[in-house]
């Protein structure tokens, strides 16, 4: 098992505790949250919301299997069903290696505008006997204008 990773008010990821030591389990959970939200490594042709250049990525990224999304590009873009659309694409791009290591079967994956500047997203996975396991995460796009 591992480190159980949460999230927090709707802010950041945190390890859960148990006690004076950390919490173990919640694996899938775990590696939707890592997969969503941390920045992947912007890809040639992306364009930087920051105009600084700087693709991000982090520590762990491999060249061959980049880890997390690239939600982060979307941080400067309109309400538009094509934001929407992009959001979807680069979770579903996120969560994929999940399936390529038959962590998971299949995702089902819902994006839409659930108030203003507030982007929503319901992930449902399903494991390979069929039992599903669904999270929501409408406070993780706060700010997109």
């Amino acid at each position: 098992m591992d480190i159980s990773t949460v999230w927090v008010a709707g802010t950041h990821g945190d390890w859960a505790q148990a006690g004076p030591g950390l919490l173990s389990g919640g694996d899938l959970q775990s590696a939707i949250l890592i997969s969503l939200f941390t920045d992947r490594v912007a890809g040639p042709d992306d364009a930087i919301p920051d105009g600084s250049g700087d693709p991000r990525g982090w520590c762990l990224d491999d060249a061959t299997k980049p880890i997390g999304s690239r939600l982060w590009l979307l941080a400067r873009a309109k309400q538009t069903r094509e934001t929407a659309n992009r959001a979807r694409d680069y979770i579903t791009e996120a969560l994929q290696w999940l399936i390529d290591d038959g962590v998971v079967a299949k995702f089902d994956i819902t994006v839409q505008w659930v108030a203003p500047s507030t982007l929503g997203a319901q992930v449902v996975a399903y494991n390979q006997a069929g039992s599903t396991t669904a999270l929501q995460y409408k406070w993780a796009w706060n700010g997109v204008s």
